[in-house]
């Protein structure tokens, strides 16, 4: 079987697709990996974000357990420290 011919030139322009090229085509189900599939039909940001995004250095090891626990490692990561704050002060 012929190698396909490229989508995208070396400039980055997308060439007409042709009946051939959707012969090769695959659900999104079966191309993508399960984690990514889940977030289909997910809604996109919150109008007013709850929480709020920045640089964090954590220990290797914390991040590394964390992480271990699979998706959604970042969210259980805030809720420990949420509990946390129940009973101490930070400063």
């Amino acid at each position: 079987m012929p190698k396909p011919e490229a989508l995208v030139d070396a400039l980055g322009e997308v060439r007409e697709i042709m009946p051939s090229d959707l012969e090769g085509f695959r659900p999104a189900r079966e191309a993508l990996p399960a984690s990514r599939c889940k977030t289909v039909g997910v809604p996109g940001p919150q109008k007013t974000p709850t929480k709020q995004r920045l640089p964090l250095r954590l220990s290797a090891d914390v991040v590394q357990r964390f992480r271990a626990t699979g998706d959604g490692w970042q969210t259980r990561a805030d809720a420990a420290l949420q509990d946390w704050l129940k009973s101490h002060n930070p400063a």
